[in-house]
């Protein structure tokens, strides 16, 4: 059975993220020939266009997590009604300098939870369309905005609701089936 590299961003730095938790929860629920590496984005300096001819240590060691990886997927919260600014900034350098994109044709979901009822659905709009840009190949369908109310998912990433649970390991065959289709078409190098 092949396996599949998927690195993911988790969109928040906060030590005690909603969003860390839900990412343990996805691998925990994930099909077995998922293999999950997480692509940190806390130690990156904010982009700008002057390091495109020398890129710093850690924007280039993002880059090389993103192309060891064959498929990307986004556990964000919501900030101010969108992105994270880190996980902005990881785009950005990501996708830098010109014709050097990163995102470019590599499969991608995006999730997220917040305590609120309308989860994370403006912050994923607003990725769904920088991803669109940076031409990522994304999964349109589940879309998964999880309201995290206490004792919904454990630390170690146990889910406690099984409608919850099964939703998803739905949203995570989903995604296994997407990074499948679009690697079958566009391989990876």
């Amino acid at each position: 059975m092949p396996t599949y590299e998927v690195g993911y961003f988790v969109g928040s730095l906060s030590s005690t993220s909603l969003n860390r938790t839900l990412s343990r929860a996805l691998i925990r629920l994930a099909p077995k020939d998922l293999s999950f590496t997480e692509i940190p984005i806390g130690n990156l300096p904010l982009y700008s266009p002057d390091f495109d001819a020398d890129y710093p240590a850690e924007p280039q060691a993002l880059k090389e997590a993103i192309a060891r990886s064959q498929a990307v997927l986004f556990v964000t919260p919501e900030y101010n009604r969108s992105i994270p600014g880190a996980l902005k900034n990881a785009i950005d350098w990501a996708s830098r300098p010109w014709g050097q994109n990163s995102f470019d044709h590599i499969p991608a979901a995006v999730i997220g939870a917040s305590p609120g009822q309308i989860g994370t659905a403006l912050a994923q709009q607003s990725l769904r369309g920088v991803l669109s840009f940076c031409n990522a190949r994304q999964m349109t369908a589940p879309e998964a905005y999880v309201t995290l109310r206490p004792g919904l998912i454990t630390d170690d990433g146990e889910v406690t609701d099984e409608s919850t649970a099964d939703f998803l390991s739905g949203f995570m065959q989903e995604f296994r089936d997407h990074v499948e289709r679009v690697l079958t078409v566009l391989p990876r190098p």
